[in-house]
């Protein structure tokens, strides 16, 4: 039996909520290089790979809200389903000073495959949990690493991203974060907009009142960090979408 591509949990909770973690795995399926990429077991451990921490971010925050959740089952690195199909990051070639040699000659009918059996039918049954209630907001769980080689050190423990195409919900939630005495980014480590991203073709596409929520990884890296973060953001986003009248 082929193994989904994607979890979905909870898909009847009442919250207008819908928790998402596009890079919730490192998982390489067998029919991809024979279930590697080619590069280290510690690479493959790294953000390159995967959103550490962020699945079980994503599962504990779903459970406190009463929402459903939806989370991907695929490495970034065999396809990142937070990419439009058409970007030229969607199969990264090397990520981080990593080179993906799985991915260095990839020829079209390996993209399309990759595409028709782990990234279309990810986003087929995320349409499918936004559109289950009529007031849907999305609020993506992603995680970021401390670090770039090469790079200076992030400040932040969280990051909140938003589109310039609808503000509703991020600035508000940036000043919840910082109230709470949370060193927050706005906007930061990365731009709140890219053009065919899931928040771009689940929300924004559909007037649906979103946020991206970035934590650091450090934070989130075992359960404890995991149930922590948790209840933190539980406590901003409970009732945040009431509060913002959206």
């Amino acid at each position: 039996m082929t193994q989904q591509p994607y979890s979905t949990i909870g898909a009847d909770r009442p919250s207008r909520w819908l928790i998402t973690c596009d890079h919730a795995t490192n998982r390489v399926p067998e029919w991809v290089g024979g279930g590697e990429l080619g590069i280290a077991p510690a690479d493959m451990a790294r953000h390159i790979a995967y959103d550490v921490g962020a699945a079980g971010l994503a599962r504990a925050l779903a459970r406190r809200l009463e929402a459903p959740a939806i989370l991907s089952d695929f490495s970034r690195l065999v396809i990142d389903p937070n990419r439009g199909e058409d970007d030229p990051t969607l199969v990264m070639r090397i990520y981080d000073g990593t080179v993906i040699p799985a991915n260095r000659r990839l020829d079209a009918a390996e993209r399309e495959k990759r595409l028709d059996r782990l990234y279309r039918p990810y986003h087929t049954a995320y349409a499918a949990l936004a559109a289950r209630h009529p007031g849907r907001a999305i609020c993506a769980i992603h995680s970021f690493t401390r670090q770039l080689r090469g790079r200076p050190r992030r400040p932040w423990a969280v990051g909140v991203l938003y589109s310039h195409r609808d503000k509703r919900l991020g600035p508000a939630l940036v000043r919840e974060c910082r109230d709470l005495g949370w060193i927050t980014g706005e906007n930061e480590p990365y731009s709140g907009h890219l053009e065919g991203d899931s928040i771009d073709r689940h929300a924004l596409a559909h007037g649906r009142p979103n946020v991206l929520v970035e934590v650091r990884n450090d934070l989130i890296a075992d359960v404890a960090g995991q149930q922590l973060w948790a209840d933190r953001l539980a406590s901003v986003l409970a009732g945040f979408l009431d509060r913002q009248g959206v």
